[in-house]
């Protein structure tokens, strides 16, 4: 049993390992190549390493890892990736293989960090130095859209029945569009940049762009997706007497019977009288079930309170520390503080 390390630059050449594996797991869209590779070429810095592990001949887990502070490396963690990049092919304890891939990697590494680690793709090992990372929700696509709908909270189904008769008043339709082609996905990003850079997040230097790195790599990602029928824009429109207005948006990938909403932006000049986004949640929900395609619909990201209001289905997510020596992980949990060691936790 050995681990292999190699600069992450070389990840394409060995792409189809990754593939392989993936496919062998649960599947996650978010650990697919296609989501990986534009995730190293728009915010890598050349320091990442690729390593995976064999086991009689085959390959049974692979990372991309990155050094941080003297003697610690942890995941491949860009801001844009919502779980850490860990594959494996069995349900094993992760944490079994961490000390062989410090002892694989170069320079000082004492400790390693597994990253926003997702127990339904990877079990949390118990009695393992985990720490919580945050909860996330899904919806479970099992029945029909109205049993769904009527479980959910008089105050969420009134409020939204109130806004669109409102909006019927005002004689403006609501239409939903779904966009899957390849070739309009930069035209698709284009116009989620606008809805996000005219609001809140344009004065916090964190709205996804056309020409800047965020909208590079949600227009590769997005591509990639799309070339094999797995991504799908949201477009939501308000359509009344002055013409068609874009109101809201979500940006989504597809795999492992699930589809993942990775962006959701909506324009803040409608008012707080409207909740464009969760208009089109309603409707996109509605399709989704309809189509009966996923058996879930994840969210990622922090649970918000809005959340609470679609669904009851939380977890937590965790981080997972590994040590070269037991040693160093009995002296962390003791808290002893003449350790050199950096904390695991992001």
């Amino acid at each position: 049993m050995t681990w292999t390390v190699v600069p992450a630059r070389d990840f394409e050449r060995h792409a189809d390992r990754w593939q392989r594996l993936h496919a062998a797991g649960p599947a996650s869209p978010l650990l697919a190549v296609d989501f990986v590779r534009p995730l190293l070429e728009v915010f890598g810095t050349g320091r990442e390493m690729l390593a995976w592990h064999d086991s009689d001949g085959q390959t049974d887990a692979m990372t991309i890892v990155t050094p941080g502070r003297f003697g610690a490396w942890n995941t491949f963690q860009p801001a844009q990736a919502p779980v850490g990049l860990w594959l494996q092919r069995d349900s094993r304890r992760a944490d079994g293989l961490l000390a062989g891939l410090l002892r694989a990697l170069p320079g000082p590494a004492l400790m390693l960090g597994l990253t926003q680690c997702d127990p339904m793709l990877m079990p949390r090992p118990k009695g393992s130095h985990s720490f919580d990372y945050i909860e996330t929700a899904r919806i479970t696509l099992q029945g029909t859209f109205e049993d769904y709908w009527n479980a959910r909270g008089k105050n969420l189904r009134s409020n939204l029945k109130k806004q669109r008769n409102r909006l019927r008043q005002e004689g403006i339709a609501t239409r939903l569009e779904i966009v899957r082609d390849p070739g309009l996905m930069a035209g698709a990003v284009a116009d989620y940049g606008k809805l996000e850079t005219s609001g809140w997040k344009a004065s916090e230097g964190t709205a996804v762009a056309a020409d800047n790195d965020q909208g590079r790599f949600y227009r590769a990602l997005l591509e990639g997706f799309a070339q094999r029928g797995a991504a799908s824009v949201y477009r939501y429109w308000f359509d009344g007497p002055d013409g068609p207005q874009l109101a809201a948006m979500d940006l989504c990938v597809e795999g492992g019977n699930c589809i993942v909403i990775l962006k959701t932006a909506y324009d803040e000049a409608l008012g707080p009288q409207l909740s464009p986004a969760l208009l089109m949640r309603e409707e996109a929900t509605r399709s989704l079930f309809d189509e009966g395609r996923f058996e879930r619909i994840e969210f990622y990201g922090r649970v918000m309170e809005w959340h609470t209001r679609w669904t009851d289905e939380i977890r937590t997510m965790y981080h997972l520390n590994g040590y070269r020596w037991p040693l160093l992980g009995r002296l962390r949990a003791g808290g002893a503080k003449d350790v050199p060691l950096p904390s695991g936790q992001c």
